[in-house]
């Protein structure tokens, strides 16, 4: 994002919560949009074979970044609560949930 704030370039440090994305992510996810969404791991159709292939492509793709032992290490969730609720009740085994 190239954007000033009070004449200043604009450091956007609230991640955690709603990560400013960069134009190509952007642009892949408008095209995501436009020409193929369909649900991934959900169907047997084209559109949801080649969504799926998409994601599973991305999986490796990060999962080399970030030097995992493999694709199967690396977990998408919906959000930061999600992802440390996650690790807390897999790593915490469960003693970390609330009862009620």
């Amino acid at each position: 994002m190239q954007r000033e704030v009070n004449g200043l370039p604009l450091a956007y440090l609230d991640s955690a919560a709603s990560a400013q994305k960069p134009n190509q992510v952007i642009d892949a996810e408008s095209a995501f949009y436009r020409h193929g969404y369909a649900a991934v791991h959900r169907g047997i159709h084209t559109l949801s074979a080649q969504a799926t292939e998409s994601m599973e492509n991305v999986r490796k793709q990060a999962s080399r970044f970030i030097n995992a032992r493999s694709a199967e290490e690396l977990i998408f969730v919906r959000g930061t609560t999600e992802g440390i609720n996650l690790v807390a009740n897999s790593w915490g085994g469960g003693k970390y949930s609330r009862r009620g």
